[in-house]
């Protein structure tokens, strides 16, 4: 039977106790509804444009808003149809999670479902949500070297239906869902079951369990974006487990790019709230940039900020670029200084 083998090492536990934080944050966060609809639709737009982009699409971020908007745009039209088919993609995802009303299973046609919609329209009729009958061997689009070769088409069908089983047994349900969406997203990429599409299908199915598991966060993030940025770690992460026969690394990447992904919407929510809570008190919007929202966080959660705490907050930021934040604040009338030279502190209007 197929078990997959990892540690959980420190990396891991740091990672999801900053995505359990994140999460709970996010979760009960008080926003309107025009506010929620724009951080879902922004990280639809944004998994849809790098989850197709780091597969070689070469539509930029605001023509890939544009298709899915229904505009028309100049571009490859394999490129628009890869846009369009990904984004019903996260659609289906969205629309099982709302219907799963008994047990957290999963079957095969969930898997194959997901690739007949990524390859519709760009794979032959045939190809479309059918396991792959040829050899594939996946090499490095820059240097030409084989990456790895992925198991034979008489082997597909044999470890899906292994990778299956362990998916739906109790034992491997008590892992946490995190880990159990990296693992599925390392197995898809490794089993290779389609011609094409596997990353995307890898990628959507990780998602599809995150979301049945409890973990959708209200369609707030997307990890697309992450994997895109550093393509080549990406892969180097997927290599790691065929080197060492262990997930471990793999689940460290993985955990750390959902943490990073949450901690950037938590930071969006955060502001919101701060800017909300100024407007309450100063009767007017105020816009802060991104530094002054740290520290006027910190003055929030603490009885006043030093010198000292702020260059701590922000460690790359020269002393002359802080003091002018300060000054800002104080002209918005959102911030106090009090005492003289080495005693200076700075507290929150109240």
């Amino acid at each position: 039977m197929f078990w997959p083998k990892f540690t959980i090492s420190p990396a891991i536990l740091k990672n999801i106790g900053a995505i359990e934080s994140a999460r709970a944050l996010i979760d009960n966060a008080p926003l309107v509804p025009e506010w929620e609809n724009q951080f879902r639709e922004d990280a639809a737009i944004r998994a849809v444009h790098f989850g197709t982009h780091i597969e070689g699409n070469d539509l930029s971020l605001n023509q890939a808003k544009k298709v899915i908007e229904g505009e028309k745009i100049a571009g490859r039209p394999r490129d628009i149809q890869e846009v369009l088919n990904y984004r019903q993609v996260l659609d289906y995802i969205n629309n099982f999670q709302r219907r799963k009303t008994d047990g957290i299973d999963y079957n095969k046609n969930e898997i194959k479902k997901i690739h007949r919609l990524t390859s519709q329209k760009i794979l032959e009729e045939n190809q479309c949500g059918k396991y792959r009958r040829q050899k594939v061997v996946i090499k490095d689009s820059a240097t030409g070297h084989v990456r790895f070769i992925p198991p034979l088409p008489i082997e597909v069908s044999y470890q899906i239906n292994e990778f299956f089983v362990w998916l739906n047994n109790t034992e491997a349900k008590s892992i946490h869902p995190i880990l159990r969406a990296g693992i599925s997203h390392y197995e898809v990429v490794r089993i290779h079951p389609f011609v094409d599409g596997n990353g995307r299908v890898a990628r959507a199915f990780a998602t599809l369990v995150l979301f049945k598991e409890g973990y959708n966060i209200k369609n707030f993030f997307s990890l697309e974006e992450y994997y895109d940025k550093d393509a080549a770690a990406y892969y180097q992460a997927l290599q790691s487990v065929s080197i060492t026969n262990d997930l471990t690394d793999w689940l460290e990447y993985f955990t750390h790019g959902l943490s990073i992904e949450l901690a950037k919407v938590k930071d969006k929510i955060e502001s919101l709230s701060l800017d909300s809570s100024l407007k309450g008190k100063l009767g007017k919007q105020i816009i802060l940039s991104p530094r002054q929202v740290k520290l006027v966080r910190f003055m929030k959660e603490n009885k006043f900020l030093l010198m000292g705490q702020a260059k701590k907050i922000l460690p790359m930021v020269s002393d002359d670029t802080v003091l002018r934040d300060f000054r800002e604040l104080i002209k918005k009338g959102i911030v106090v200084r009090e005492g003289k030279t080495r005693g200076v502190r700075y507290k929150l209007v109240q």
